[in-house]
């Protein structure tokens, strides 16, 4: 479905550079739509901050892209998505996607064994929010998780590949699969791990298959567009733009690795205090 009415972005939140995953495949499986990107990295990572931490930053994220008129809100971080996803959906008046379900359905269909382990922040294990969404896809599943507290300062820091990135990757994953050597299927519970895949599949093995979300959202992003909205005709004219709360430089120069040349320039925002959501 295709419509000329309605051009304005995708909007997607994320507590750093790791959305930019999602990001990534949302240009890649929808080339006509606008986005328009928020990274908190003055505030990442918000892993180990408590509940209430969370929702009120992400609540600040939120209020800051609905003001720039977004269409659709996709919630790429998965701490955000686990602690306050239904508090999002009742400040939103756009369709929200978060990004804990699409992918806890992917890994639930690619396990042979039926044994999934999931790499997240801590507040995201903490949640319990994998191990039920992977339940509803299919109640007979086992679910192991590791709380990997320096992976996403590690990627903040744009240190995605080397000898420090390889170790803090052993210590989470290897005590995992030795403890239950079935699971074949690794999810990467948190947006920023996916810049880290190649050590991370290097390290679990052949035998593990590494799971991540950012194409089964964008792949979600794609059907609710469809269902609700349409997708926009912007003849290759759309415009993208990428904005974070921290260090712009720093962001940059990881934001770079997944753009490419094809990365705008990033724009610095300081977020004003805003109504914080709902407990």
């Amino acid at each position: 479905m295709t419509t000329r009415a309605d051009r304005r972005p995708v909007g997607v939140f994320d507590s750093g550079v790791g959305g930019l995953t999602v990001l990534s495949e949302l240009r890649r499986r929808l080339p006509d739509e606008s986005t328009l990107y928020l990274g908190d990295n003055g505030r990442a990572p918000y892993g180990p901050r408590s509940a209430d931490e969370v929702r009120a930053f992400t609540s600040e994220c939120v209020a800051w892209l609905l003001g720039q008129d977004v269409k659709l809100l996709v919630v790429a971080c998965n701490t955000a998505t686990a602690q306050a996803l239904p508090l999002v959906r009742d400040q939103a008046d756009v369709p929200v996607v978060g990004v804990v379900r699409p992918g806890a359905v992917a890994a639930a269909a690619a396990t042979r064994s039926g044994h999934v382990g999931v790499v997240a922040t801590a507040g995201t294990v903490t949640s319990g929010a994998y191990p039920v969404a992977i339940g509803e896809a299919n109640p007979a599943m086992i679910v192991s998780q590791q709380a990997c507290p320096t992976l996403v300062p590690l990627v903040e820091a744009g240190k995605v590949e080397g000898p420090d990135a390889e170790r803090e990757v052993r210590g989470y994953l290897e005590p995992m699969l030795a403890e239950d050597p079935e699971i074949d299927t690794l999810l990467l519970g948190c947006t920023h791990y996916p810049l880290l895949r190649p050590t991370i599949e290097r390290v679990a093995g052949r035998g593990v298959a590494v799971v991540d979300s950012a194409f089964t959202t964008a792949i979600a992003v794609e059907d609710l567009l469809d269902a609700l909205l349409g997708r926009t005709d912007l003849s290759g004219s759309a415009r993208h733009r990428i904005a974070t709360t921290g260090d712009v430089a720093a962001f940059t120069g990881v934001a770079e690795r997944v753009f490419g040349d094809r990365l705008p320039g990033v724009e610095s925002v300081r977020l004003e205090a805003t109504v914080s959501l709902k407990a």
